[in-house]
């Protein structure tokens, strides 16, 4: 009950945010794991702008699905002609003394992988 009832408080302010991004017309982009079931899978009334089903592909740890949803803004296709370095796949157990979560592990992206995804989806080519 504890996990449903955080579940529902998250929910209710993403949809907070989301509406004062709209009624301002601040640009934003949420990025959430695409998995099912899911709460903005299944019940939320905007679908993602794009997925991406293969994070690896573009130099990230990890091959997890991920959603985008991209407010008041559009997204971009541009080409990006930078080699793809190589990033070894992380593999994430246990908590060592001194590290991050598991979670919270899981949940970091490679900067090629970051600066990739602004090159590609979010900056405008003129």
């Amino acid at each position: 009950m504890k996990l449903h009832d955080e579940l529902h408080e998250l929910y209710e302010l993403i949809s907070m945010l989301v509406v004062v991004a709209e009624k301002r017309g601040l640009q934003m982009i949420i990025e959430n794991p695409y998995t099912q079931p899911h709460y903005l899978t299944s019940y939320w009334c905007i679908k993602p702008s794009m997925i991406d089903k293969n994070r690896r592909m573009d130099g990230d740890y990890f091959e997890k699905p991920t959603q985008y949803w991209f407010i008041n803004c559009k997204v971009q296709n541009n080409l990006d002609f930078e080699p793809i370095e190589y990033v070894p796949k992380k593999v994430v157990s246990k908590v060592k003394k001194g590290e991050y979560s598991v979670q919270t592990q899981r949940s970091m992206i490679h900067p090629q992988y970051a600066r990739r995804f602004i090159k590609q989806f979010v900056l405008k080519e003129e």
